[in-house]
């Protein structure tokens, strides 16, 4: 079972600026789709972008959609999530997660996700 650990997270003001890191365990990776998630408080959970093996595909939520930027660097074992322009609406814990099957999927749903980290806190204030 991989372990996922995330970095990152903190208090910044609105229209400011975080970059959280996902580290994983494992030789395997490279072979799985990863994603971000956020959960805010009394919300139901929220895809927030997600990146294919390769890291050749990406795909976000419309919510964040030319703020945040996902990437990966294989060679690290570590997915980031860029995130500008921060609004107070992004306050969440966000989590990171690693698809259920090696080299196939950019699914936004949960559900399709079998790995995930414990998850690092948002707060961006107004």
């Amino acid at each position: 079972q991989v372990q996922l650990v995330e970095s990152g997270g903190g208090l910044v003001q609105a229209g400011g600026s975080l970059r959280l890191s996902c580290a994983a365990s494992g030789s395997t990776f490279s072979s799985y789709t990863m994603a971000w998630f956020r959960q805010a408080p009394g919300k139901e959970r929220e895809f927030v972008a997600g990146i294919s093996w390769t890291g050749s595909f990406t795909y976000y939520a419309d919510s964040v959609k030319g703020r945040f930027t996902i990437s990966r660097d294989n060679a690290k074992n570590t997915v980031y999530l860029q995130m500008n322009s921060l609004k107070p609406e992004d306050t969440a814990v966000y989590r990171c997660a690693q698809y259920h099957t090696r080299r196939y999927g950019t699914s936004r749903s949960s559900l399709d996700f079998a790995s995930w980290g414990q998850g690092t806190q948002v707060t961006v204030s107004s």
